[in-house]
C-alpha cells in the first residue's frame, strides 16, 4: 500500500521512527541546498560554518542519545558535482549528530543496480519514497508499507552499506582523485 504525505507530515518522521531511519541519495544536487546561505558560503569558501544547534542536528542527536541508528548513503559522481561536494562538506555536521554517513561511487551504484530514487526506510517497517521535479526539489513523499517492496528497499540498503565507504575515508579518496 502506498500513500502521499506531505512535506510537514514526513518531517514528523523524524521524531517518531522507533530505532532506526536510514536514506539512499542519488541526486546530484537539492534545491533546497542551493537556496541555503551555507550553499553561497560553500561556493564562496570550499567549506561551510555548519550550526551544530540547527533543528536537525539537535533532533538527530536526540535520536541517536536515544540509541537510534540514522545513516545515509550518498551517490557520488566522478568528478562530484558542486552540490555533492557541499554535501561531502556537511557531512561532518551530520556525523557530528550520530548518523553513519557514509559514500559510494555513481560507477558502483549502477555496478550494483541501485535504484535512482532517493529514499528512507524507517523502522525496516516503511518507506519514504522521495518525489523530485527536473530542477531538484522536493514535490511529495510517498510512503510505501508493503512488506515485499520494503524488504526489495532494505536489501538496496544493505546492499549500499556495504559497498560504501565511511565519508572521511571517501573524502580523501575524493580529494586524491583531484590531484
Amino acid at each position: 500500500m502506498t500513500t502521499l504525505i506531505n512535506l510537514d507530515e514526513f518531517g514528523e518522521l523524524f521524531t517518531t521512527f522507533e530505532h532506526s531511519a536510514w536514506r539512499l541519495e542519488t541526486r546530484r544536487g537539492y534545491a533546497s541546498d542551493r537556496k541555503d546561505e551555507t550553499y553561497r558560503e560553500f561556493i564562496e569558501t570550499g567549506t561551510v560554518a555548519w550550526d551544530p544547534e540547527d533543528e536537525w542536528c539537535r533532533n538527530m542527536r536526540a535520536q541517536t542519545s536515544a540509541g537510534k541508528r540514522v545513516g545515509r548513503v550518498r551517490i557520488v559522481d566522478d568528478p562530484p558535482t558542486t552540490g555533492q561536494l557541499y554535501l561531502l562538506d556537511n557531512a561532518k555536521r551530520n556525523a557530528a549528530t550520530g548518523e553513519d554517513m557514509r559514500n559510494l561511487w555513481r560507477a558502483d551504484a549502477e555496478r550494483l543496480q541501485l535504484p535512482r530514487e532517493d529514499f528512507w526506510i524507517f523502522d525496516s517497517r516503511f518507506i519514504a519514497l522521495l518525489h523530485f521535479d527536473e530542477a531538484d526539489t522536493l514535490l511529495n513523499v510517498e510512503l510505501i508499507t508493503d512488506p515485499a517492496a520494503v524488504m526489495r528497499y532494505a536489501q538496496v540498503r544493505d546492499a549500499a552499506l556495504h559497498h560504501s565507504v565511511p565519508y572521511k575515508e571517501f573524502a580523501a579518496l575524493a580529494a586524491a582523485k583531484e590531484e
